[in-house]
């Protein structure tokens, strides 16, 4: 679903209202505003209306590709919601996952934190930004849930071990293993940049993007005019699955 910016109104989907607990991943990997990283204004609107109708415990979660603290990043993007958990990746317990994909692309297993397990809705909220010419949206947002710890490179930063295998098939390993029910780009404005950093043009593009997170990221790069490869490995691997299930 493509939204109008100013008529942005985030409605609850009905399996939130039974929801006990309720992860949001933003894009907070650094201490710069929108567009870079999950605009605080968007973020207000989604756990507003997620209070009108829940009770239930509202957890946001990223993880600095440095290996810093977030705390002080939160702090920056003021991220200081009322009754709303603030958590760093590199201080959760983190556990093993086994990718589903009868044949992944490049890791048969994530270690991920254990906190995702026990939430009841995953919302991936990203910035719409274009890198490299490359889409990078709510799926690609998921990334930050992996621990540094596990595959970063010599100097313990980043995730190098990741890019050694193709971060791209990564991702869509990442999208079937940890499958989050809802994903939302923020196209109020567009970054467009070379490449990981925060230096960039800003535009002005005026839509919000809502919907299940792969549908989202291939409306969002459609609007951006870009192929974005991790989404030609995700229907790949559905094609595969659809495949699998008409054998059985």
């Amino acid at each position: 679903m493509i939204l109008g910016a100013e008529q942005f109104v985030f409605q609850p989907p009905p399996r939130i209202r039974w929801a006990r607990r309720i992860l949001i991943k933003p894009c907070a990997n650094c201490p710069v505003p929108y567009p870079v990283t999950t605009s605080r204004d968007t973020l207000e609107t989604v756990i507003s209306a997620i209070r009108r109708v829940s009770e239930a415990d509202i957890i946001l979660l990223e993880g600095s590709p440095q290996q810093e603290p977030m705390k002080p990043v939160y702090q920056a993007l003021s991220y200081d919601f009322p009754r709303v958990l603030t958590l760093d990746v590199r201080e959760c317990v983190l556990v093993e996952v086994e990718n589903p994909l009868p044949r992944p692309f490049a890791l048969s297993t994530f270690w991920l934190p254990n906190v995702l397990l026990y939430c009841d809705y995953l919302i991936s909220i990203a910035p719409f930004k274009v890198l490299a010419k490359q889409g990078n949206f709510s799926v690609r947002n998921l990334l930050g849930l992996l621990p540094v710890s596990k595959y970063g490179g010599e100097n313990g930063t980043d995730w190098e071990a990741l890019y050694e295998l193709g971060i791209d098939k990564v991702i869509a390993d990442l999208y079937f293993t940890l499958p989050f029910d809802l994903g939302i780009v923020d196209g109020r404005q567009k970054f467009l940049g070379t490449a990981e950093s925060a230096e960039g043009r800003v535009e002005d593009y005026g839509h919000i993007f809502v919907g299940e997170p792969y549908d989202v990221d291939r409306e969002a790069s459609r609007a951006a005019g870009v192929v974005t490869e991790y989404l030609q490995w995700i229907e790949i691997a559905k094609a595969q699955l659809a495949e699998a299930e008409g054998y059985t």
